[in-house]
């Protein structure tokens, strides 16, 4: 991970000394007054992941997220010998360690709740309806895909396992208000399309061997909601963003949505409570399994350091 910091002239020498001393931070440059807005020295240093969250800590400590500036970067290569004895100082392996600052930072941008979250929320829940009209798994699976969902979920999981309710009620409502958005005016358009004689109750009710899944919840919709929230979490804290796909691909939130809607607006009732059933255990399991996945991380992340620390393999940072 690559570090930009601005520091007061009055932490400089110690801030540059401490990652000098440090065996699991390398590449550090400074600029002596160079910064502006804030006022101060710039450094810049490479860290190993795994020492990442304990600098980040160190630093906060020192007053550098309030009267400085500090700013993190993925380093996608770093070809030099110099750089593999760096990582072979700290103990584990990069994908394991959580980067806590960023995992939080990127919550709270997801529970912003942008005007692009809300279009790509209902344009995705607008697929899964025509996908429940035409029965058609290739447009259920696409309607997944586009759904911006999970990046909220996650944030809900972040707030409640580091115990920050006002992130946990911020990207809840972020959420609620979403998916009700997309809900009412899939419902508009599906009345709209009924009255021109598009689609009728019919499309609903009759037998779907593709998408009856979408309003059928079971056993299974609970136990796949569980491991897709884990995975998408270990993608996002992992700095494995690949993954996510699979995790969109996996849950059956938008294409629920999309069936309710389409219920509501042909009046099927069974299916509006099969349909929402399914919505409410998908979100339910994956922010369930999000929480539990972030605390075992940090539980067992926290146990890991105190065991290598024992054996004198520790680091002179450390949160």
């Amino acid at each position: 991970m690559h570090l930009r910091l601005i520091v007061p002239p009055d932490r400089s020498e110690r801030v540059l000394d401490t990652l000098v001393d440090d065996p699991r931070v390398t590449s550090i440059v400074r600029l002596p007054g160079a910064a502006q807005r804030p006022a101060g020295d710039v450094i810049e240093c490479d860290v190993t992941r795994e020492a990442t969250s304990s600098i980040l800590s160190w630093l906060k400590q020192q007053g550098l997220y309030d009267e400085g500036s500090v700013a993190v970067a993925v380093v996608d290569a770093a070809p030099s010998r110099n750089a593999r004895l760096t990582e072979k100082a700290a103990p584990g392996a990069p994908d394991d360690a959580v980067i806590w600052d960023a995992v939080v930072d990127q919550a709270y941008n997801e529970a912003k709740g942008s005007w692009v979250y809300y279009v790509f929320l209902t344009l995705a829940t607008m697929i899964a309806a025509v996908a429940v009209v035409t029965d058609s798994s290739i447009l259920v699976v696409g309607a997944m895909v586009v759904g911006p969902e999970f990046g909220v979920v996650a944030a809900v999981a972040v707030g409640l396992a580091l115990r920050d309710l006002h992130l946990a009620r911020r990207a809840s409502l972020v959420l609620a208000w979403g998916f009700l958005l997309a809900i009412a005016l899939t419902t508009v358009a599906a009345l709209l399309a009924r009255a021109v004689g598009w689609i009728d109750v019919g499309d609903v009710t009759a037998e779907r061997p593709l998408t009856g899944f979408i309003w059928r919840p079971d056993k299974w919709s609970a136990v796949v909601a569980v491991l897709a929230g884990s995975a998408g979490v270990l993608s996002q804290t992992a700095g494995r963003s690949n993954a996510l796909v699979g995790v969109f691909i996996s849950v059956t939130t938008v294409p629920a949505a999309g069936d309710l809607a389409l219920s509501i607006a042909l009046w099927a009732p069974h299916h509006i409570g099969g349909a929402a059933a399914q919505l409410g255990i998908n979100l339910v399991g994956m922010t369930v399994a999000g929480v539990i996945t972030l605390l075992l991380q940090r539980r067992i992340w926290r146990a890991y350091l105190r065991m290598k620390s024992r054996k004198g393999a520790g680091a002179r940072v450390e949160a």
